[in-house]
């Protein structure tokens, strides 16, 4: 009986056994099969370039076999591309362009970049010369880079470099082609594989992953998370303008008025997402970040607590514009004037409606109906509790700024202090003075 009892025994732990050895294997198996799939299409733009090193990153980090890009794009910024092709060619999975439709330009560069090229049938690929934002050929520097990159890319993963140069230059001649140097080579599907540009042409990505051994994959798609949305859409250059104008109006009015309120708040905010866009996309460093902000501490060290108006303002004016203007610029190693002139002139832009705006607060907003609701014009009287001074007898006095008026302060007026406002205006300690209004018991001075 004994003997019987243990007999079962042991055959329930080998069943036990068999049943967990088959389910880790079947783990491992379904672990060491999943390819994340990642999605390029639109413009390329420097947003989409930590989506693309998210991607990779979490292949690596979980095993995954292998990294699908689905790609669908005219193109975009040649900076974009380049660090998505340099994160590409870093990784440490397989990674496989499945061009859906079309790689165009930059997206032809990307798709390179990638150990592995499936085109859909009617896919094209080509078309990769440099042109600005007028779609104007650039210069032969750019011109000479892009070959380079497209060259050197497709050399690594053993394509064509001919044809990789014919994409950027006409003048390259590939005789399998019947090139006649006039137009930018553009391969479609059947082409680019017969080319060995691409390994094959198939019509969905299962066909894909079979036809490099991977069976039954588990796909795991990973999509744009809204922090990266986010960071597109602040690196548009209208909303980028927009913010740093906040920045600069809220900035100036809080340096105005006393105290810290709306506008101080709203400036911080818009320029931390400024400097924190530009700093995610690479193209500010910690070093912009800190330029521009050591100026506004200078700036406000200048008109606070430094009479009149020296170095530390001026210091502090072009350390913050040099802050802005590096934060506008790509750490790119082709930036060249018309990458400069174009953060010059957007830069140029922000600073005049900038300008403008500060003009039309100071001058319109304390004469307007809503802003006059925010202010007390009726006098209390005594039997309310309250006593009135009357201040009519002031107008048109003469005095000076017993201290800095921005706008309110102190003036003495024959001996006496009163407590004063400018209708906007920073006035320094000891500038002669005038009443030129009175408003209840608001005293309203200006520079005699």
């Amino acid at each position: 009986m004994l003997i019987a009892r243990n007999k079962m025994k042991t055959n329930l732990i080998t069943r036990l056994f068999i049943i967990g050895y088959l389910l880790l294997a079947n783990l491992l198996i379904a672990q060491s099969n999943k390819v994340y799939i990642g999605t390029i299409e639109s413009d390329i733009d420097l947003g989409l370039a930590p989506y693309v090193r998210r991607v990779i990153s979490e292949a690596e980090q979980n095993n995954a076999k292998a990294v699908l890009f689905k790609i669908n794009t005219f193109g975009g910024r040649v900076d974009a591309a380049t660090q998505i092709k340099d994160a590409i060619l870093n990784s440490n999975v397989m990674t496989i362009a499945f061009i859906d439709k079309r790689a165009i330009s930059a997206g032809a560069l990307i798709s390179l970049s990638c150990e592995k090229i499936i085109m859909v049938p009617g896919a094209s690929i080509g078309a990769t010369t440099v042109v600005d934002g007028a779609g104007q050929k650039q210069s032969e520097k750019y011109q000479s880079y892009m070959r380079s990159e497209m060259r050197a890319t497709a050399e690594k993963n053993g394509r064509r470099t001919d044809i990789a140069e014919g994409m950027v230059d006409e003048k390259v001649i590939v005789p399998e082609l019947k090139d006649d140097s006039t137009t930018l080579i553009t391969l479609t599907a059947k082409e680019a594989a017969k080319y060995l540009i691409a390994d094959s042409v198939l019509a969905s990505e299962k066909e894909a992953l079979e036809a490099f051994g991977i069976t039954n994959p588990q796909f795991v798609t990973i999509s744009a998370n809204w922090a990266e949305d986010v960071v597109r859409f602040l690196n548009n250059p209208i909303i980028s303008s927009l913010l740093i104008m906040i920045g600069l109006v809220g900035l100036f009015t809080e340096i105005k008025t006393p105290g810290w309120g709306f506008a101080g708040t709203a400036a911080i905010i818009a320029l931390a997402l400024f400097f924190g866009t530009s700093y995610i996309l690479q193209l500010a460093s910690v070093i912009e970040i800190l330029l521009f902000f050591a100026g506004v501490i200078l700036l406000i060290l200048e008109i606070f607590v430094i009479p009149g108006f020296g170095i530390f303002g001026i210091a502090g004016i072009v350390m913050m514009v040099l802050g802005l203007f590096l934060g506008l610029l790509s750490d790119f190693e082709l930036t060249d004037f018309s990458f400069v002139s174009f953060a010059v002139i957007q830069l140029a832009i922000i600073f005049v409606a900038s300008a403008v705006l500060i003009f039309i607060l100071y001058k319109f907003l304390p004469k307007s109906h809503a802003f006059q609701n925010l202010v007390l014009h009726s006098n209390i009287g005594i039997k309310t509790g309250f006593s009135n001074q009357k201040y009519s007898f002031l107008l048109n006095s003469v005095g000076e700024s017993y201290t800095d008026l921005r706008p309110s302060g102190i003036v003495v007026i024959d001996g006496a202090k009163y407590d004063v406002v400018t209708e906007g205006d920073y006035i320094l300690k000891g500038t002669p003075v005038k009443v030129i209004k009175i408003e209840g018991s608001r005293i309203v001075v200006a520079k005699t």
